[in-house]
């Protein structure tokens, strides 16, 4: 209950994301109708999709990842920027990290993404302009939050121009945007960040 009163937006993402993933993983037609498939959305048709895509996940340990980074830096980011600021960051981002996507695999009929990835790094990335000095742990190796957010920035650049089947353009944008929709909302967050580094 400490979580619905403090943190309601957080908790309902949480529990909603959980449900519908694990619904879809037993009905796999869930997949057809909420994926994000760029080439129709180009198109005018499944624009939903650019939503509906952060709902579902491939598999438990995709599930897993992102559910574990979102409960880690979810919770507190609402608390410290806001209920309704948080459930616009989420939500904008989720659209606006899958708008390169949309683009660039518009004419490829065979492609699709799913995921809350880019969502969770937005709020992954909030999180750091809140807090720059915190540790992240990475495969269990400590690392000061901003030199993770710049290694982590670098990394999906480089690998979106790789052949993966994983949608890394979708965690950069993700980011960026989790950064300006922060700057926009917190008024002095930039001064602050820079304050905690010391400068």
């Amino acid at each position: 209950m400490e979580y619905l009163n403090q943190t309601p937006v957080a908790s309902a993402i949480f529990i909603f994301t959980l449900v519908t993933s694990i619904y879809a993983f037993s009905n796999p037609g869930i997949y057809g109708k909420f994926m994000l498939h760029p080439y129709s959305v180009s198109r005018g048709q499944r624009v939903y999709s650019i939503f509906t895509s952060g709902m579902i996940h491939q598999d438990w340990m995709h599930l897993f990842f992102n559910m574990f980074s979102f409960y880690f830096f979810a919770f507190p980011l609402e608390r410290m920027m806001g209920h309704w600021q948080f459930g616009i960051l989420y939500v904008a981002s989720l659209a606006l990290s899958d708008m390169s996507t949309i683009l660039k695999y518009k004419d490829q009929f065979g492609y699709n993404s799913l995921g809350a990835s880019g969502a969770i790094s937005a709020v992954v990335f909030s999180y750091i302009l809140f807090n720059p000095m915190a540790t992240i742990g990475v495969f269990f190796i400590p690392m000061n939050a901003v030199v993770f957010g710049i290694l982590y920035l670098v990394y999906s650049a480089y690998a979106s121009r790789q052949s993966s089947h994983i949608n890394h353009d979708a965690h950069f944008f993700g980011a960026l945007s989790g950064l300006i929709i922060t700057i926009i909302f917190v008024p002095g967050i930039i001064p602050a960040f820079l304050r905690q580094l010391g400068m």
